[in-house]
C-alpha cells in the first residue's frame, strides 16, 4: 500500500505521553506507514502533564482561534505542533485551555474521571475535523485509536459527510483493554442532539457506558481493529455480531502489514 493518505485521531502519542499499549502504536504504525510511501496526519490532545518546552511544542497561529461551540459554549480551538527526533514526523495538538489545562489526562488525582470527559470528547473529534480541513488535505482512511476518539466517526459520517474534504474517507475504529468505570454525562444525549444528530440514531446514548459509547461509534464505523489481546468481552462479543469487516490482534512485529493490508480491504469496499 503506498499513495494513500491516512489520519490518525489518537488519545496518547509517546514520548509526549508515558509508554502504554495504545501510545506505542500511535507512535510507530504511523511511522510505518510514512515509511510506507503514504501521507499521514497525527492528532492527539495536548493534555496538561505534557512538558511543552522539553517535547519544544509549538503554536501554528494560521491554524489556531476558531471557536467551537460545545453545549452551547464557545470554546478556543488552538493547534500546536510538533516533530519526534529521528522519526520525520509531525503530531498535532488540539489545545484549549477549559479542556486540557488541568496536569491530568482523563482522570484527576483520586482516579476519578473528569466529569467533562463528554465534552473533552466532543472538542477534540470535532478539533482534528476543523484543522484538516483548514490543512486541505483529504484523507482516505481515518483511523481512530480509543474510547477518547469515540465520536469522530459520528462527526464523519453526519456532520462532515457532505464536505468534499471527507466525503470519501473510511473510518476504522481500534479497539484497546483501556475501560472506564460508570458513565460519561447523562446529558450527552441532549449534547450530541444539538450537532444536527437525529434522536433515533442516539439510542445507545441512554446510558453513555464504555460499552454503549463504542456502540453509538460503530454505527458510523466501516471497519474494526482488534489493537489489544484483551478487548472487552462484552464489546468483542457485539463487534462480532454487527458483521462489521475487523482484523484480529496482531502483535507489534507484525502490525504493519496486517494494518495495511487491512486499509485496502476497507477502501475496496
Amino acid at each position: 500500500m503506498s499513495n494513500r493518505k491516512i489520519l490518525y485521531i489518537c488519545p496518547e502519542v509517546t514520548p509526549y505521553l508515558p509508554q502504554t499499549h495504545i501510545s506505542t502504536i500511535c507512535r510507530f504504525l504511523p511511522q510505518a506507514v510514512q515509511e510506507a510511501g503514504n501521507e499521514v496526519r497525527v492528532f492527539m490532545p495536548r493534555f496538561g502533564n505534557i512538558n511543552e518546552r522539553r517535547n519544544q511544542l509549538h503554536e501554528v497561529i494560521r491554524l489556531s482561534g476558531l471557536n467551537l461551540i460545545i453545549d452551547d459554549t464557545d470554546h478556543q480551538l488552538i493547534i500546536k505542533v510538533a516533530s519526534i527526533p529521528g522519526a520525520r514526523m509531525q503530531i498535532y495538538f488540539i489545545d484549549n485551555e477549559d479542556f486540557f489545562s488541568r496536569k491530568a489526562t482523563e482522570k484527576d488525582s483520586e482516579e476519578q474521571s473528569f466529569a467533562d470527559n463528554d465534552e473533552r470528547m466532543m472538542f477534540f473529534a470535532r478539533g482534528v475535523l476543523e484543522t484538516v480541513k483548514k490543512l486541505r488535505w483529504s484523507p482516505s482512511i481515518v483511523h481512530c485509536h480509543g474510547w477518547f476518539s469515540l465520536f469522530a466517526p459520528m462527526y464523519l459520517k453526519k456532520i462532515f459527510k457532505d464536505d468534499p474534504i471527507f466525503n470519501k474517507a473510511k473510518v476504522i475504529l481500534s479497539l484497546y483493554n483501556n475501560n472506564f468505570e460508570g458513565t460519561l454525562d447523562p446529558a450527552i444525549k441532549n449534547k450530541i442532539k444539538q450537532e444536527g444528530i437525529k434522536v433515533g440514531e442516539l439510542t445507545n446514548l441512554e446510558e453513555p457506558t464504555y460499552l454503549n459509547l463504542h456502540k453509538f461509534a460503530m454505527q458510523y464505523s466501516d471497519g474494526v481493529v482488534f489493537a489489544h489481546p484483551d478487548v472487552d468481552k462484552d464489546l468483542a462479543e457485539y463487534i462480532i455480531s454487527t458483521g462489521k469487516t475487523t482484523l484480529e490482534y496482531h502483535d507489534n512485529e507484525l502490525f504493519t502489514p496486517a494494518y495495511t493490508e487491512f486499509y485496502e480491504q476497507i477502501l475496496s469496499k
